[in-house]
């Protein structure tokens, strides 16, 4: 029962930590802001732009970018990403969302920064976003007789819009808050970053009473709650887990199939990466644990890329949803890119 007792009491450890340190100034206005893209941008007018007939270069970044913007795990993309390929968008810009939401959402990319560093951020950003463009490509060429087809299909119109200029700074007020406290005071007293994060919550709110009415804010509210519902719970148990993890698994496992810089150990990073599943931001805590343990940074980087958007059970998934031939080329692609850039940056990058 001893070993049992320290099992959960480093798991209650790491969750101590997490709470004390990244909840208040890191992922409350990090939700705020997934809650108002959801709200205030106009999907209609992005599914425009991701039409099968549209500019692959202009639909792919697009893609890209606004799935930056989309914080959802692995299971919970599919449905968006086939919501938009069944209603029109191209088979390239489908994926591209599939891949990007879960591998690097702004929720993921504010929580790595928050814990590994602005470096590992930077890099995790360029790689996801260059992965995004070469499964977009591949996927649109191997299917490209698919997408003649589909081309024929009528467009969506574009209503309106993508976006009012006041919700545009309502949304650069909700950045500012999430970057300022966790990188402008980041090397700085906890309560200095409170400090920043507070005048940055009473500037928002202040002008969103003034400048949204109170329905849309009320949305926004409601938008921001799902998140917090969906993803939070799951934060908490994969961080308690994550403590457990550190706490048995030994350092010299990781080092010999983990360690370096190899191509193997990059590879192996994205095959756990397929096999586990990660809730969105869970994999940062993970990833943490795993370098401590002496884990390379280039299969950090590997697994912090195909951890949060593949899993056995999102295959299988997508494999259902999608078709059996797209289920497996873009399983295949993602484990050939992450292996790739894994051992690329960790020879040439770190």
């Amino acid at each position: 029962m001893s070993f049992v007792y320290e099992l959960v009491g480093a798991g209650l450890i790491a969750l101590k930590e997490y709470v004390a340190l990244h909840v208040l100034t890191c992922l409350i206005p990090a939700f705020l802001l997934a809650g108002a893209i959801v709200t205030f941008i106009s999907r209609e007018s992005i599914i425009y732009y991701l039409g099968a007939v549209a500019n692959k270069v202009r639909s792919f970044a697009l893609a890209s970018g606004g799935s930056f913007f989309v914080a959802a795990c692995s299971c919970t993309v599919i449905p968006v990403s086939s919501g938009l390929y069944y209603a029109g968008a191209g088979v390239g810009a489908a994926f591209i969302v599939l891949w990007v939401a879960p591998a690097s959402n702004i929720l993921a990319i504010i929580y790595t920064g928050a814990l590994l560093g602005s470096k590992m951020v930077i890099v995790r950003m360029v790689a996801a976003l260059s992965m995004a463009f070469i499964v977009g490509f591949v996927m649109s060429y191997l299917f490209r007789k698919e997408e003649a087809i589909r081309s024929s299909f009528p467009s969506l119109k574009r209503e309106g819009s993508i976006i009012g200029k006041k919700e545009v700074i309502l949304l650069i007020l909700l950045v500012l808050t999430l970057l300022s406290p966790n990188y402008l005071v980041a090397k700085g007293p906890y309560s200095h970053k409170v400090l920043v994060w507070a005048i940055g919550m009473v500037v928002t709110f202040l002008y969103a009473l003034k400048a949204i009415d109170r329905e849309r804010i009320r949305r926004w509210f409601d938008e921001t709650w799902w998140f917090v519902r969906m993803i939070f719970p799951l934060l908490l148990i994969g961080v308690f887990i994550v403590g457990i993890i550190g706490r048995v698994l030994p350092s010299s496992f990781v080092e010999k199939y983990l360690g370096g810089a190899s191509l193997f150990s990059s590879w192996f990073a994205t095959v756990i990466g397929q096999l586990m599943y990660f809730a969105t931001m869970t994999e940062a805590p993970f990833v943490h644990k795993m370098l401590e343990l002496g884990m390379g940074k280039g299969p950090a980087l590997a697994l912090l890329l195909t951890g949060p958007g593949m899993s056995l059970p999102n295959i299988l998934a997508i494999i259902r949803v999608f078709g059996v031939k797209k289920g497996v080329v873009y399983a295949f692609l993602i484990m050939c890119l992450g292996a790739f850039v894994g051992w690329f940056t960790g020879n040439y990058v770190f």
